[in-house]
């Protein structure tokens, strides 16, 4: 069975209380749920892991390149994440980056990242149903 990677870095473990004003009410667990069923119909099976740090991230990466792709939230850690830029730069196949919120519409620090220009495509702004719109996006850009 084939896998996909998703990955999601700091804070993103305490989804669904965290400033549910910003990131929305749904939990990590509800994401990987419906990722799952996105690319279920592909036999693909959802290898979902969160850090809160980068070397644990990095580490991640280096040991699935076997994947067929992934999805990656490196939450803050795109603004100043040059190991995980690097880690990514090496990643064999397509990956989406995807942010909960819309960062252009936040603090000026967050306006740019370090590892989106990397990314097959990147998706925020739109909540949880990002990560889903993620999966329908690398369902389309990975041979079945």
């Amino acid at each position: 069975m084939s896998r996909l990677l998703l990955v999601n870095g700091p804070n993103l473990g305490i989804l669904g209380t965290r400033q549910p004003e910003i990131y929305g009410t749904d939990t990590l667990q509800d994401i990987e749920r419906w990722v799952g069923a996105e690319v279920a119909e592909r036999g693909w099976k959802v290898d979902s892991y969160q850090f809160d740090g980068e070397a644990e991230i990095i580490r991640t990466i280096q040991g699935n390149y076997d994947t067929v792709g992934a999805i990656i939230n490196p939450a803050a850690l795109m603004m100043a994440g040059w190991g995980l830029r690097d880690a990514l730069a090496n990643y064999p196949r397509p990956w989406i980056e995807v942010h909960l919120s819309n960062v252009w519409a936040r603090e000026q620090f967050r306006h740019e990242s370090v590892t989106g220009p990397l990314a097959s495509g990147v998706v925020f702004g739109l909540g949880a149903l990002g990560y889903r719109l993620a999966a329908r996006a690398l369902l389309e850009k990975v041979p079945a």
